[in-house]
């Protein structure tokens, strides 16, 4: 079952975790982060919900829209429990919540969040589509949700390059930091299958979201989706 495999995945990696993204991003994903996160300042949420929160990073970027709460929801216990740690020490209990749930089956009410955001993990999303459903179910009438997912760049030779690292680099110095031989060959293989462009754009029509849009970061490496719902 693939969400038993990505949490037991993702319990094994979470104390190095923070350490990896940073360092095999080139400390890019913080820029990224941010970026996405100011896609919503419009909107101006009060209450947001990151899904696959992971150790929290999307989080706490949030709190830069000046939010009332933040509710973080992972399948991983142990990366929640880096995540908390984080909140902790940097005091931010008062503003983000982390809890066990899963994108499939949200455990909150429907229209409880101005906005519904997911850094790097819809691509874990055992049903893609059912967790996109359940975001637009847990929004309210114009709330937004935003993705921020690795893309695949078709500029050459950037697109040789990216390929080579994606495939060859990156699960090599993975393993080697993490321990881990399969977490760091896994990234690489779901990037490859996650839809892109107007592929997701697509499945978030589906998911019943409108006034779709894309934003490509540093040279399509990742990309940020943006949809209201209806």
């Amino acid at each position: 079952m693939q969400k038993e495999y990505v949490r037991n995945l993702f319990d094994k990696i979470a104390y190095r975790y923070d350490l990896l993204n940073h360092l095999l991003s080139g400390g890019v994903d913080l820029y990224w982060r941010r970026a996405a996160i100011q896609t919503l300042i419009p909107l101006q949420p009060k209450c947001i919900l990151d899904v696959a929160t992971g150790t929290a990073d999307f989080a706490v970027a949030a709190l830069r829209l000046g939010p009332e709460e933040v509710i973080g929801v992972d399948i991983s216990e142990t990366m929640l429990k880096v995540g908390r740690k984080k909140i902790v020490d940097r005091n931010l209990t008062a503003h983000i919540r982390l809890e066990n749930g899963e994108a499939e089956q949200l455990n909150f009410e429907t229209g409880r969040f101005d906005a519904a955001i997911v850094a790097f993990g819809a691509r874990n999303f055992e049903d893609l589509d059912k967790g996109l459903s359940e975001m637009n179910r847990v929004l309210r009438s114009g709330g937004a949700i935003v993705v921020l997912e690795f893309s695949r760049p078709n500029i050459f030779p950037l697109k040789q390059l990216y390929f080579f690292y994606f495939k060859h680099i990156l699960p090599m110095i993975g393993r080697m930091i993490s321990k881990d031989k399969e977490a760091y060959q896994y990234l690489p293989d779901t990037v490859m299958r996650f839809p892109e462009g107007n592929a997701f754009l697509d499945r978030l029509k589906g998911a019943g979201f409108s006034s779709l849009r894309e934003h490509r970061l540093t040279f399509g490496i990742a990309t940020i989706y943006y949809g209201v719902k209806q």
